[in-house]
């Protein structure tokens, strides 16, 4: 379930920082949000997909670490990140 290479571009260059930046925590949990978005979709649909379930999981805790990072890290960018996606604290 991963996003095509057009879709991964445009959510790219909505949450880039500079020019070249393809992998700073704020596209990567951009990226991984819309992942996420997917999964979840397609778990409503498929109830007992446990592998895309636990695909799922690794998802979500990789997002969290990136959070946590930019959380102690560079505060003011963490919470501009929260605002833009939605996300709880």
């Amino acid at each position: 379930m991963s996003l095509k290479r057009t879709q991964k571009k445009t959510i790219i260059t909505k949450n880039r920082t500079h020019a070249k930046d393809t992998g700073s925590p704020q596209v990567q949990i951009a990226i991984i949000t819309k992942e996420i978005g997917r999964l979840t979709e397609h778990l409503q649909g498929h109830k007992k997909d446990n592998s895309a379930r636990r695909g799922l999981l690794g998802k979500v805790a990789h997002r969290r670490n990136l959070l946590n990072y930019l959380r102690m890290n560079k505060p003011t960018e963490y919470q501009e990140v929260i605002e833009k996606h939605g996300l709880k604290k």
